[in-house]
């Protein structure tokens, strides 16, 4: 029977439930194709048009929170990548990345808020020539970004990230002594010389963070922000107007709260890292 199939080209299962059917069996099925495709497609297609780099899963997944909040029955991601395939707004496959052969088999990721915060910088190249450099720091269970620092030219003092620092701690705590007294929590970052500094060591430590670096020339090890820096280049650099620093500073608030407000994370169950975290605070909501 195996070889037949194979010849055939089907599957033994498939046989075996069409023998065992009774003679008066008729397919049910009927009008399989969903209506109203055409409203579905105008609502991804606005929103595709917002956040042109988003696939089929983010738009899917801003679509139905909107669906929600008007009680609307959320939508099979399936039938969103059907209407999008159809129409052709797919993005295209991302290209392979080469992987590092160096093992990297430790958990950036953390399974409860305020265990663990990451950090890193990146520069903005403006078309102006100028340079915007920017720092935050990320919760690495709800991917918040708690705090961040920008400033026009090249480089990362010390100076912004144990502003950054404090401000993250009073976001998070309220205030600096409860922090200190609450938990030990740790602070990943490289070994970048704003974040090695005798100054921000201290400070961090002060505030009840404990500094630890990833190794030299491992930056997958804070994984996390990394990723971030990517997404932040892909999502919002991608669309931000470039002309100059002034330019540039002036859109970085509404990225970054869009970012914690909006953007669905794939690690988050498509939520944002706000949704989350209200989530996880308030379970018996979750609905």
């Amino acid at each position: 029977m195996k070889s037949v199939c194979s010849v055939l080209g089907v599957a033994r299962s498939n046989l075996h439930v069409r023998h065992h059917r009774s003679g008066h069996w008729q397919d049910s099925r009927r009008g399989r194709t969903p209506d109203l495709d055409e409203v579905l497609l105008a609502d991804l297609r606005r929103h595709i048009a917002e956040l042109p780099s988003y696939g089929y899963r983010r738009a899917g997944a801003l679509l139905n929170r909107e669906r929600r909040s008007r009680g609307q029955q959320a939508l099979n991601h399936k039938r969103i990548y059907r209407v999008m395939a159809r129409h052709r707004l797919l993005l295209p496959k991302a290209p392979k990345r080469r992987h590092s052969s160096r093992v990297h088999d430790g958990q950036v990721s953390v399974p409860m808020s305020n265990m663990r915060w990451c950090s890193d910088g990146f520069e903005i190249k403006c078309d102006s020539g100028e340079t915007v450099t920017a720092t935050f720091a990320k919760d690495c269970c709800g991917r918040e970004i708690l705090a961040w620092r920008a400033w026009e030219g090249k480089g990362l003092p010390g100076e912004p990230v144990r502003d950054m620092l404090v401000e993250a701690v009073e976001r998070r705590f309220g205030a600096v002594e409860a922090m200190s007294q609450e938990c030990t929590l740790e602070f990943l970052t490289d070994n970048g010389s704003a974040y090695i500094a005798h100054e921000t060591r201290s400070i961090a430590k002060s505030l009840g963070l404990k500094p630890i670096n990833t190794p030299v020339c491992s930056p997958q090890s804070n994984g996390m922000a990394e990723s971030f820096v990517n997404t932040f280049k892909r999502d919002y650099m991608s669309r931000m107007d470039l002309r100059d620093a002034p330019t540039v500073l002036a859109q970085l608030p509404g990225a970054f709260e869009h970012f914690n407000e909006i953007h669905p994370h794939s690690s988050l169950k498509m939520m944002s890292p706000r949704e989350f975290r209200r989530r996880q605070n308030h379970p018996a909501h979750q609905g």
